[in-house]
């Protein structure tokens, strides 16, 4: 199979409130977190870490995940 036919899928996780200087980014295979403040980037890295989690224990990946269900994965895993 050639890697044209092959489909590919990445979340990116963009934190805009940095006023620290700081540049933090978290990565795997799936997924990206950059920027943030350190409060909002542990925020972000968490949800996506147990959203992904619960698309794993219901055999899910992001390659075949339906939008509307990762959003409401992504929104019942963020901390309040």
């Amino acid at each position: 199979m050639s890697d044209e036919n092959v489909k590919r899928a990445h979340l990116l996780g963009l934190g805009l409130d940095n006023k620290d200087g700081h540049k933090r980014i978290t990565q795997a295979e799936e997924f990206s977190i950059v920027g943030g403040s350190q409060e909002t980037h542990d925020k972000m890295t968490e949800t996506v870490v147990k959203t992904f989690e619960d698309m794993k224990k219901n055999g899910k990946s992001l390659k075949n995940v339906e939008p509307q269900e990762l959003s409401d994965l992504l929104e019942k895993n963020t901390p309040q």
